[in-house]
């Protein structure tokens, strides 16, 4: 479905989430990803996503994980579960100790808490599927879709 849709739409960037382990990393890059995100972090993940010319989005739920992350030269972290991770203040307090590092919450981020996380100086960006509900996929509702993702963006102005 990657490789599909670069042919398909060659001005998209297109990457891989949801990856585990080095095998599903490998998997995505024969593929055709582009860019690599993660739920969670382990050592042997981060070391060979670093061999790899893809970038990576790590995902982390703790200072631990920053860390680790951190000693192998990564600065941009996915926090998930963002809001049982702690949320906008967990964020503002990781903060102090990591003030280069900067976030990607992910897990319930929603049109109500969107505008908080995004005033966040160590937000770069956020991650939700609030706007793209499964029924909607599935029937093919893609105004639905349009409209909800139109109005998300609407917050921002």
């Amino acid at each position: 479905a990657i490789r599909m849709l670069r042919d398909a739409r060659p001005e998209l960037s297109v990457g891989a989430g949801t990856i585990l382990d080095r095998h599903m990393l490998k998997a995505a890059e024969e593929a055709g990803s582009q860019f690599i995100v993660t739920p969670g972090s382990t050592q042997d993940l981060l070391e060979a996503a670093a061999l790899s010319e893809l970038p990576l989005l790590p995902g982390i739920s703790s200072a631990s994980e920053i860390m680790i992350g951190y000693a192998l030269g990564y600065r941009r972290f996915k926090l998930f579960p963002a809001e049982i991770s702690g949320g906008v203040g967990a964020i503002k307090a990781l903060g102090g100790p990591f003030p280069e590092v900067r976030f990607c919450p992910t897990g319930g981020v929603s049109a109500a808490n969107l505008k908080n996380y995004m005033a966040l100086p160590n937000v770069m960006c956020v991650g939700g599927t609030w706007m793209i509900d499964n029924a909607w996929v599935k029937n093919g509702d893609w105004q639905r879709i349009t409209d909800a993702t139109a109005e998300a963006i609407a917050l921002f102005d």
